[in-house]
């Protein structure tokens, strides 16, 4: 079996189960935050109902940005690195080099997963794939992320518009965690932020990716195919047409 590909249960000899949907995989290698955030809202604004669901996986630049409710208060001392008023849930988190930036770009009402469902769902696939390497994530109660032994390292900021999700989860894996201390991550003065490279797991991205892949698409029944050499523009673009 491919590494990426997602095992979906034995089938009982005889039986004929329904291939899972597709879910279009687009690596974006490192980018800007922004022009990705505006295709993504380009993107769940022109699908329709028979639009395959994405997932688009993305290195950003550092930025720090702030979710609907997000309070400047909780930006301390930004510094040199730009901060972005953006339209997810959550208050305020930092993207930066050496983190997985997957974003899930799905019809929750196709798919039979309700909000609370989705969330809980993808912190089971960062968790599991935190397990790959023997470390110990654990949800927290009324903190949506992903926590090893109190420290966070992923967020979840999503937003659902028309039954349809964008934004998503930031997945720290070998990065400098200072930009973390000059906000109250996600809006939790004192939070400690965590890296996979911290706890003993791998200094690349290139490691987690597939093991990530391969939980979320378990988690979401979908199985991935992987986009080659397309833009984003033209993603949106086919969706309006």
């Amino acid at each position: 079996m491919d590494a990426l590909s997602p095992a979906f249960g034995s089938q009982q000899a005889g039986s004929a189960a329904p291939a899972p949907a597709v879910m279009l995989v687009r690596d974006l290698g490192r980018r800007p935050y922004e022009p990705v955030w505006r295709a993504m809202q380009a993107f769940t604004d022109a699908r329709g109902e028979a639009t395959p669901d994405e997932l688009w996986l993305v290195e950003h630049e550092p930025v720090f940005t702030l979710g609907q409710a997000g309070r400047e208060e909780h930006v301390l001392m930004p510094g040199d690195i730009p901060v972005l008023h953006v339209d997810r849930g959550g208050q305020v988190t930092y993207h930066g080099p050496g983190q997985i930036v997957a974003y899930p770009l799905l019809d929750l009402r196709r798919l039979g997963i309700g909000v609370r469902e989705y969330v809980h769902r993808i912190e089971q696939a960062v968790i599991d794939t935190l397990a790959e390497w023997n470390i110990g994530g654990a949800r927290r109660d009324g903190a949506p992320g992903v926590y090893v032994n109190g420290a966070k390292v992923a967020a979840l900021g999503i937003r659902v518009r028309r039954g349809c999700s964008f934004h998503g989860l930031a997945f720290n894996i070998a990065m400098d965690t200072e930009p973390f201390r000059r906000i109250n991550p996600c809006g939790y003065a004192g939070l400690q932020v965590v890296a996979m490279a911290d706890l003993g797991g791998p200094t690349s991205l290139d490691a987690v990716k597939p093991v990530l892949l391969r939980q979320l698409a378990a988690q979401l029944g979908l199985a991935p195919s992987f986009a080659r050499g397309e833009a984003l523009a033209p993603a949106a673009e086919r969706s309006a047409a």
